[in-house]
């Protein structure tokens, strides 16, 4: 049975931003992937998906953004070069095709049972993501099997769907961008409208990323955010990269003919019943949108900065009432797509580290037992911990830790490698 002194389980940008700082810190390791090298970024994307956050942003370690339009949004293939290049680089070692099955602790290393063989490892870094199992909920079981049923990770094009209406639900990052897809290809579209926040691309005169940066908001450490670690519970704020980047603003889809509801609720004797939420979804919405900006006014005010005039977001439509129903025949749709999110899938850990709700206790990815990590996870440390920006300060933190628990076990190196004394 091989053993080594760090297994990492996952082969996307965070498991590779792992590698990359064992590499340097000697550590024998090994990265096991389900799929491929990335494999989400290529498969699971739609083709007219960009990033939400300007590219200079695009930080991985030893990897910056090196193209033309660092305040531009990457498009899918450029994000997926940029990806690609970033795993010739590190040139990890990586088992693909390879499904982690369980991982234990003997109580003196850790045993990992996969597809491909079993390994023994010192330590063991988790970097497959909190984003493994789509959410379809169980009335999708009962819609006409007529009805073309996608999740959002399978989504594509337009093209690929059925003609007719398309039922999106979820307005998250996802259901907002694809309902704008379809809406912006001439669908008829239905949004089944959530609880997730907006903010704006650009306010006076600058990319609001690049005002929150300025502001220190994204180097916020999550102890010390109002939410502290129920901020890893929030849905991300809808906003697009796309044709240069600008808000998405949901009452002007519905301004041009897209229709909108509250939350799905069910499915019963062929029609669609929703919750009578949509005006305070879209007014909460409205509200973040605003007190986002209200926070740059009041930072460009202390610092005396020169800025274009700001203002209050206003209402361009209001729901004339609430509709609770919607008949599925007579509506002429034909496709639902599911933007609905995804949920943690550990079941192959076999280590008691989570809180009783399936999410890993930690602090800044060190879990209570000693040689178990976590890294790209949502607001594992700060807000880019998810994204990009915050991968790089969190491999090296994490490795850092392991390199020094390593020492502290009285290990020994030998031929450069750490390995047990």
């Amino acid at each position: 049975m091989q053993h080594y002194s760090v297994i990492i389980v996952g082969g996307g940008q965070a498991g590779l931003a792992i590698s990359h700082y064992c590499q340097k810190y000697g550590m024998h390791h090994l990265v096991l992937e389900k799929n491929t090298v990335m494999n989400a970024w290529q498969n699971k994307r739609w083709d007219s998906f960009t990033l939400v956050t300007p590219n200079w942003q695009c930080l991985l370690p030893d990897h910056p953004y090196d193209g033309s339009d660092p305040h531009g949004f990457m498009q899918r293939e450029e994000i997926i070069d940029y990806l690609n290049r970033f795993a010739e680089k590190v040139n990890a070692p990586v088992l693909e095709h390879t499904q982690v099955q369980q991982v234990s602790h003997d109580g003196h290393r850790f045993q990992v049972v996969t597809s491909n063989g079993e390994f023994t490892a010192d330590q063991v870094v988790v970097a497959s993501g909190s984003y493994q199992d789509p959410i379809i909920p169980r009335l999708a079981e009962r819609l006409p099997v007529s009805v073309q049923q996608l999740h959002s990770e399978q989504y594509k094009n337009p093209q690929q769907l059925q003609d007719g209406g398309v039922l999106v639900v979820g307005s998250g990052q996802s259901g907002a961008q694809i309902a704008e897809d379809l809406h912006l290809a001439g669908k008829q579209v239905y949004l089944a409208v959530g609880e997730a926040p907006r903010c704006a691309r650009f306010y006076r005169g600058r990319d609001v990323v690049d005002w929150l940066t300025e502001m220190k908001y994204y180097e916020m450490p999550v102890h010390e955010h109002p939410l502290r670690e129920g901020v890893r519970d929030n849905t991300n704020h809808y906003v697009t990269g796309r044709d240069g980047g600008r808000d998405i603003d949901l009452r002007r889809f519905a301004r041009d003919g897209m229709e909108l509801y509250g939350k799905l609720l069910d499915f019963d004797g062929g029609c669609l019943r929703f919750s009578p939420t949509l005006k305070s979804a879209l007014d909460s919405a409205d509200k973040t949108y605003n007190a986002i900006n209200e926070r740059i006014d009041q930072y460009i005010e202390r610092a005396a900065i020169e800025a274009p005039a700001g203002g209050r977001y206003q209402p361009v439509w209001e729901p004339p009432q609430e509709r609770e129903t919607l008949e599925l025949a007579a509506s002429g749709i034909s496709n639902v797509i599911w933007c609905i999110g995804f949920r943690p899938n550990y079941q192959w850990l076999d280590v008691p580290v989570f809180n009783g709700r399936g999410y890993p206790a930690h602090t800044r990815g060190v879990t209570g037992f000693p040689g178990l990590y976590f890294i790209g996870l949502p607001w594992l440390y700060t807000w880019g911990s998810g994204r990009f920006s915050g991968i790089d300060q969190d491999a090296r933190y994490v490795v850092e830790y392991l390199v020094s628990l390593a020492k502290s076990r009285h290990w020994k190196q030998s031929s450069g490698l750490y390995s047990l004394a």
